[in-house]
């Protein structure tokens, strides 16, 4: 239960995260828990569904293509329609970061 759970969340910050890139800040203090049976941010981050660059100084947090190819399987018609171009520069950061 708890799987399906950790699930629905990701996809809700999958969802999200694909109406605007957001700043780890703005990240953070909207979807990290203490909870350790509900890891959305970890999970998300370890299965390659979101990233992390530093623009202008600051961590942006976007959804991957990876993410928005889950997000079009499980959930169709509710990500935007724009895609986010891929970037190889982007390095995937634990939670621990600093911003």
């Amino acid at each position: 239960m708890v799987d399906d759970v950790v699930e629905a969340l990701i996809l809700d910050l999958l969802d999200w995260l694909s109406r605007r890139e957001r700043t780890y800040e703005e990240v953070m203090e909207a979807w990290r828990t203490s909870c350790p049976k509900l890891p959305v941010w970890e999970d998300a981050n370890d299965r390659g569904l979101v990233a992390q660059e530093r623009v202008d100084g600051r961590s942006r947090v976007r959804i991957t293509t990876a993410g928005l190819d889950l997000l079009d399987q499980r959930r169709p018609g509710t990500k935007s329609s724009t895609r986010p171009s891929t970037n190889t520069g982007l390095s995937r950061q634990s939670h621990n970061a600093p911003a």
